[in-house]
């Protein structure tokens, strides 16, 4: 049976991909720190309650340790690895640079070298549709240059693109890039913009709306995220970049529109600059991963409904 290692396993994305995983029958282990970028009580939480029911394995620790990890490989021996661990956050970047160069590129190497080692036959990893930077061509494409990173976060996303392909290089490693596109939904992160603007509006109190609301998103529902993940995971071959996001670019002020209808209550908008290390559009060509078979079917009607019932639910109200 085939065994996954799932790196930020009590993540967003990660708890996510390892219950369709499971679902699907696959053996899963998860490694996750459970860092306090955010509450970890939403970490532990996505383990003990939406985790519920599955059999897994799980191992609290980091991408930096090496012995860890490779005392992982060792006892689990995993057949594929998604990557999806690191410091995530654009603007926590800009304080903290040499955190996430640590993280997210030291820790990346350490997976890499281990990936040579117990002979991986794949492994996927966590991009960003930051290393776009501020590309003034939309849609961006895996084709486009990404030279110009605008922030410390993107720049080491880049950095693991280039990284993994040298191990693709010297060791023919099956590796693929994915950069995601503003990923939303249920369980999702709290220092996302869907998560603050919810719990702001539900407070009455007022939602930061940045570039004076001139700004656009490809809005990337978890459910397709999940999906799209789990198929390049699957006909991974080679070294690959792939962009997956949604199939529509959607405006900031419709976002914010559908989830005042879905709370039923109307935000209080404070009209603020763009913040340093920000883009104003980030919209995805997604014809390379629509090759392998998979599309984006969840509008942002129906994933942020989803959404807003999954917090009123898990928050009480």
């Amino acid at each position: 049976m085939t065994r996954i290692l799932i790196t930020g396993g009590a993540g967003f994305i990660g708890s996510a991909v390892a219950k369709k995983l499971m679902d699907r029958g696959y053996k899963v282990v998860l490694l996750d720190n459970f860092n306090d970028y955010y509450n970890p009580r939403l970490k532990h939480d996505r383990i003990k309650k939406f985790l519920k029911g599955h059999k897994f394995k799980l191992y609290k620790g980091d991408i930096r340790d090496y012995k860890l990890l490779e005392k992982i490989f060792r006892k689990e021996k995993p057949d594929k690895i998604i990557h999806l661990a690191a410091m995530a956050g654009v603007r926590s970047s800009l304080s903290n640079p040499k955190l996430y160069a640590d993280v997210n590129i030291m820790g990346s190497i350490n997976l890499l070298e281990l990936a040579v080692k117990y002979k991986i036959k794949n492994f996927v990893f966590a991009s960003s549709s930051s290393v776009y930077g501020n590309n003034k061509k939309v849609p961006f494409s895996e084709s486009d240059p990404v030279d110009n990173p605008i922030s410390p976060y993107a720049a080491s996303k880049k950095a693991d693109e280039l990284i993994a392909y040298v191990y693709h290089h010297i060791y023919g490693l099956n590796i693929t890039a994915l950069r995601y596109f503003t990923v939303y939904g249920p369980w999702g992160r709290p220092d996302m913009a869907l998560f603050l603007f919810t719990d702001a509006i539900i407070k009455g109190e007022p939602i930061n709306v940045y570039n004076y609301g001139k700004m656009s998103r490809n809005f990337s529902y978890i459910d397709d995220i999940v999906s799209g993940t789990i198929t390049v995971l699957d006909k991974c071959k080679g070294y690959g970049v792939m962009n997956i996001g949604g199939d529509r670019e959607e405006t900031l002020t419709r976002y914010i529109e559908v989830l005042e209808n879905c709370l039923g209550k109307k935000a209080k908008k404070k009209m603020m600059p763009m913040q340093p290390g920000d883009v104003p559009s980030t919209v995805a060509n997604i014809r390379k991963l629509k090759k392998l078979g998979w599309k984006p079917t969840t509008r942002i009607e129906k994933g942020i409904k989803n959404f807003v019932e999954w917090y009123n639910e898990y928050y009480g109200i």
